[in-house]
């Protein structure tokens, strides 16, 4: 990791009020930073450059966008190459997760590993900043300690990929627009004279742009048997690397019923199609935890969880807890909980419990 040389003014850092905003070139990180300015912190906006992510089309402006913003406002500026710990924290386990049979949700992995983690210990070392702040709606719940909850703009809530942060972290972050819209942000951004306050949301993963990821990762495999729920075969696969549970087009074959992929068999290179009852579960095993609220991650705990991000929240029931480990059961099944995507628990105060990776071997179909 490398933090270039400063793209306007210079940061000496060290103030009890220092923060740096990790700025994408969009409308919530620019009006995050101009917020903390405008509450009199000392900022500095930070962008990581991603070498995949500025040859995939439209993004290769974001950073441009970034620092015109921090011109603008006054800011010092900063670029970060994080090449080398992007490949290695998320792209590549990345790869290997596909050609695994899993489906991973790398924006998580890179909000825990790279964003609040190796990129936050650098800024530390760097500028000796006391913060950190994003753009991410979420809201954080002070009250003798730091929780995190769900934003006030439900439609927009993104504490699902944020589950991952390390709890110390939580005290020294701050989300300057989480309780506030998405059309209250662009209008402070319009009267602030922020330069990008209309600029559209991108959606896509930051470093495959619009196309197929897959093809932009390189991913490839061979073809196999394609499998109804007794083990026939009842066609050919492309590769397993294609397929994610659940998925239901392109599946290469046309049954009388609706089918879905409900399981991924790498050891044996099969993919196995089933009915949406056989892909839904009502019982869901993580790994990998990260717990944030100790009380409330035990077995017997009622909560809510949800399996993938743009998923409601749906009622279940810690059964078991391990080390680094999870089993829930929830009150109805759940349609194709992935492996290697993201359960996430919360309580009753919308507060964040904690969340892990899918398990594939804890899944009970049907």
């Amino acid at each position: 990791m490398k933090i270039l040389e400063p793209t306007f003014g210079g940061f000496s850092g060290g103030e009890n009020q220092s923060i740096a905003v990790l700025m994408s070139g969009g409308v919530d990180s620019s009006v995050s930073a101009y917020r903390l300015k405008q509450a009199g912190w000392n900022v500095v906006g930070i962008t990581m450059i991603i070498p995949m992510a500025c040859q995939s089309g439209k993004r290769a402006c974001c950073g441009a966008d970034a620092a015109f913003v921090c011109e603008r406002l006054g800011l010092p500026h900063y670029f970060v190459n994080v090449a080398d710990e992007f490949n290695q924290r998320i792209v590549e386990p990345f790869r290997q997760a596909y050609a695994s049979g899993y489906t991973p949700n790398p924006c998580a992995e890179c909000n825990a590993a790279l964003k609040f983690g190796v990129l936050w210990d650098a800024l530390e070392a760097q500028f000796g900043i006391t913060h950190l702040a994003t753009g991410h709606y979420a809201r954080l719940v002070r009250n003798g300690s730091t929780r995190l909850a769900c934003a006030k703009d439900a439609d927009k809530d993104q504490s699902y990929f944020l589950y991952g942060i390390p709890r110390r972290r939580l005290e020294r972050l701050e989300l300057p627009v989480s309780e506030l819209t998405k059309p209250q942000v662009r209008k402070i951004a319009r009267e602030a004279g922020i330069p990008v306050s209309e600029k559209p949301e991108s959606m896509e993963l930051c470093f495959a742009g619009e196309g197929d990821y897959r093809l932009a990762l390189g991913l490839t495999s061979e073809p196999g048997d394609l499998l109804d729920i007794d083990g026939n075969k009842i066609g050919t696969h492309t590769g397993i690397a294609n397929y994610t549970i659940g998925q239901r087009r392109g599946l290469g074959f046309a049954g009388g019923q609706p089918l879905y992929v409900c399981r991924i068999d790498p050891t044996v290179n099969t993919v196995t199609l089933g009915t949406r009852e056989q892909v839904s579960s009502r019982t869901v095993g993580v790994e990998n935890t990260n717990v944030l609220i100790d009380q409330d991650w035990i077995a017997g705990r009622r909560l809510t969880g949800k399996v993938r991000s743009y998923a409601g929240r749906d009622a279940c029931t810690i059964m078991e807890v391990g080390e680094g480990t999870a089993t829930v059961e929830f009150e109805r099944s759940i349609f194709a909980p992935c492996p290697g995507q993201k359960l996430v628990l919360y309580n009753q105060a919308d507060e964040v419990v904690g969340g892990g990776s899918i398990r594939k071997d804890t899944i009970i179909r049907g």
